[in-house]
């Protein structure tokens, strides 16, 4: 534009020069809306993209606390277990013993003996059935953690996901260069103003007019 207003055969009135200051501002403030919206997404890039990493900490650290947790069930089971599996043992041996004396002649006898046998079967299914509650109290109580966990990681897994979207959608507007687009526009109405200039001036230069 400098080098056409330049050309001596050249004279630019008013209507020329407003129009060809409103076109450049247009296109002034248009580039400035441009830099702003980029650095407005470079900065929701930034944030999506931090919340990508919490939120993969946070599944990480979220595994490690059900692992962990397993392990410690596991060692609470096997300590509370230990002692009743320890007293089954002698309480089977002994009713063997009290069964193998059924055979003796005294045994037949020996009311006492019955008794005692009774009690050691008792205390043997007793010992029995505290085990089975212990290990199903345990087992139920890792299959909470179990659920708990794959509710837990299924929720941060769908965070995951829903910023992985966020984060490919800004980039893809952030690649949108629309100023070429502003750029040729301006660049046609600024040619659409020196052919208007051309017009109103002398016939003689429009063979020096920028065709489109």
């Amino acid at each position: 534009m400098s080098e056409f207003e330049s050309r001596p055969q050249v004279k630019a009135d008013d209507q020329f020069t407003e129009e060809c200051t409103r076109i450049l501002l247009g296109i002034d403030l248009a580039l400035r809306e441009k830099q702003v919206k980029e650095a407005s997404v470079e900065k929701s890039i930034r944030e999506v993209n931090q919340e990508l990493i919490d939120a993969r900490n946070l599944l990480a650290q979220n595994d490690r606390e059900y692992a962990s947790k397993v392990r410690e069930v596991a060692e609470r089971e096997d300590r509370t277990v230990k002692p009743v599996v320890s007293k089954l043992g002698p309480l089977k041996e002994e009713l063997n013993r009290m069964v193998r004396m059924r055979t003796g002649f005294l045994r037949s006898f020996l009311k006492a003996g019955a008794r005692k046998e009774a009690e050691a079967t008792h205390k043997l299914d007793f010992a029995k059935r505290e085990l089975a509650t212990i290990k199903q109290s345990y087992a139920t109580e890792q299959e909470q953690l179990r659920d708990e966990h794959k509710r837990r990681r299924q929720q941060i897994l769908e965070r995951i996901a829903n910023y992985q979207n966020e984060m490919d959608a800004l980039r893809v507007s952030s690649e949108v260069n629309d100023a070429v687009e502003a750029r040729q526009a301006t660049c046609n109405a600024l040619i659409d103003a020196v052919n208007a200039l051309l017009r109103r001036t002398e016939p003689t230069l429009e063979n020096a007019s920028p065709s489109r």
